[in-house]
């Protein structure tokens, strides 16, 4: 049986260091403050607290419990992430990334056709390789192509985050959020496609507005070596990485 603790003492104390760390993550910037210090704080005080309230209660062993079992479930979490980023890296390593930005970076097209581009792939690679690694990768073609034009890389910049979280959306492994809830099983990975064409809608609205403030002119190339391409087993990582996200649905 739980203990009802929506307007207990405690409830209201573990809402109020909610907020708190949360203010402080946010202010990070003013602060300088880690965000794990703050939020690890909150989160040990408020498991005391719970564990203090169910001390009393008749179930003195379900605090023990609960830790035990979002423990396994943070541990499953953990070390699909781990594997994850893993490969990203050993895909960084490969100059994966790298040969793609090249690659886009000398092609002959215009700030605009840039824009498109860029947002397009931010919002379909998102999915496969989660929005914040997504958003680095494009962010770096946009200001290797538009180093001569700070407005150009402003807006394309705001333009790959908005797609990024957009297209992380319909997918588990774009998010941390989306992929705890596929974890524990709240949500199956046939229904995040449910969320595709919000996702497309969310990407293109947003898009097609700031679209008519990127300049149609051609970009400068100098300064790029179009010749890097990837490095020796870097297709060999991207099958395997293909092969264990696979595995995993």
């Amino acid at each position: 049986m739980r203990v009802d603790l929506t307007a207990h003492w405690v409830g209201i104390t573990a809402i109020v260091l909610f907020v708190a760390s949360y203010s402080l993550v946010i202010t990070e910037e003013f602060t300088h403050l880690r965000k794990s210090k703050p939020v690890m704080l909150a989160a040990g005080i408020i498991w005391a607290l719970i564990a203090y309230q169910y001390a009393g209660s008749d179930r003195p062993d379900a605090a023990a419990e609960a830790v035990r079992e979002y423990l396994g479930e943070f541990a499953q979490l953990f070390l699909f992430l781990l594997a994850a980023m893993t490969y990203v890296n050993a895909m960084s390593e490969r100059n994966v990334f790298l040969a793609l930005r090249n690659w886009l970076a000398h092609r002959a097209y215009t700030y605009r056709t840039m824009f498109w581009i860029t947002g397009l792939l931010a919002f379909f690679l998102s999915p496969v390789i989660d929005n914040l690694t997504t958003a680095l990768v494009m962010c770096a073609v946009v200001m290797a192509v538009g180093k001569d034009s700070p407005r150009f890389i402003s807006i394309a910049c705001v333009n790959i985050v908005v797609a990024a979280n957009a297209g992380g959306a319909f997918s588990p492994f774009g998010d941390i959020t989306t992929l705890m809830v596929w974890q524990r099983g709240i949500i199956d990975f046939g229904m995040f496609f449910a969320l595709f064409l919000p996702g497309v809608i969310n990407f293109l609205v947003p898009a097609l507005i700031m679209s008519f403030a990127v300049p149609k002119s051609l970009p400068a190339h100098e300064g790029l070596d179009g010749a890097l391409g990837m490095k020796r087993g870097a297709r060999r990582i991207i099958l395997l990485f293909v092969c264990t996200i696979a595995t995993a649905v």
